[in-house]
């Protein structure tokens, strides 16, 4: 049995650590008015059944806490609480938001807790409530409220890490890095794991605020969990507000990339345009050649019968007409703009 920590405690005080379940239930007699909180890690499911038949769990409950990957609930079956619970860590390396799975099982004389995941320390917890005697002399509902709040309390650290990371994708945004688009969308894939892990939480402690009266949950510890409460709040203002950051990030790289686009067309156009004004002006200055070589070379066949040959102005004919039709070109083009 992956037992880590076995007591039973009276009037907030540790009476008794009994070293298996079975003398559990008989230290409990020993101790009416007591609860025993025992901890386990990683149970299998053969384990896990026999701590539901030794506390009467019931096996739909059992069954969720063996499968796992559940969402954040709280459920009653009778009097006994089943929560579930997805404690964060933040790995700065990878940019990732490592998720555990931690279920709670509460009833008037005992208080399971069901770790799958090494968040959260709840050595420190439980350490931190047997300092306080007055509070955990307030019954099991003590042990949730301690429990919930080193879980929220462990979500500022994961907030912290995401909104360092999209504080860096606004400067790459700017700086042109090809990389931000992929990092962009990563992020925000890891903003929303973590909203589905501590949105569910409001609903949570709605549901277990109809039960105060009907359980008589100590007033002292309704204003405990209505504190962790306010922080969860918190926790899912500031979620949602990276979630915002990150599309708003997207939505303006969007932007960059047309405008970068766009300014490339402009740059490809303009140099169309002055590659296709050199091309005239080639194209022109061809034409005008071409023209006197044209009659150069119709009078450079050496034909026999041609009767320009002969005439006493064909020379003069054949320069006039090279100049002439080169001038008449030259001014044709230049009002067209080509030269």
């Amino acid at each position: 049995m992956p037992l880590i920590d076995n007591a039973v405690y009276r009037d907030g005080l540790r009476v008794a650590t009994p070293p298996t379940l079975d003398e559990t239930f008989e230290t409990l007699a020993e101790h009416p008015g007591g609860f025993a909180w025992i901890g386990l890690y990683r149970p299998t499911a053969d384990e896990l059944a026999t701590v539901a038949g030794e506390f009467g769990l019931h096996e739909l409950a059992a069954e969720d806490a063996q499968k796992g990957r559940q969402r954040p609930k709280l459920e009653r079956y009778g009097d006994v609480l089943f929560v579930v619970l997805r404690p964060a860590r933040y790995l700065d390396e990878t940019e990732e938001v490592e998720f555990g799975e931690l279920h709670l099982f509460l009833g008037r004389e005992f208080a399971i807790t069901i770790r799958h995941a090494e968040s959260p320390d709840l050595a420190t917890v439980r350490r931190r409530l047997e300092a306080d005697p007055m509070l955990l002399s307030r019954g099991t509902e003590a042990v949730l409220y301690a429990v919930l709040d080193q879980v929220v309390d462990e979500y500022a650290p994961v907030l912290a890490g995401l909104e360092n990371d999209i504080d860096e994708i606004e400067q790459q945004l700017f700086d042109g890095d090809p990389a931000v688009t992929r990092r962009i969308y990563d992020l925000a894939s890891e903003v929303m794991d973590f909203q589905r892990a501590t949105r569910p939480l409001i609903d949570l402690y709605e549901a277990l605020e109809h039960g105060f009266e009907k359980y008589h949950v100590d007033v002292e510890l309704q204003r405990y969990l209505r504190d962790v409460h306010d922080h969860v709040l918190r926790v899912v203002d500031r979620g949602e507000t990276s979630r915002q950051l990150l599309q708003n990030a997207l939505a303006v790289h969007a932007t960059l990339v047309t405008q970068r686009q766009n300014e490339e067309m402009q740059h490809l156009t303009e140099t169309s345009l002055k590659q296709s004004e050199e091309v005239k002006k080639i194209s022109s200055w061809a034409a005008i050649i071409f023209a006197p070589t044209l009659i150069g070379t119709l009078y450079g066949m050496n034909f026999r019968y041609m009767p320009e040959l002969d005439h006493p102005l064909g020379y003069p004919f054949a320069l006039l007409s090279m100049v002439a039709l080169g001038v008449g070109l030259y001014v044709v083009f230049k009002r067209r703009n080509w030269l």
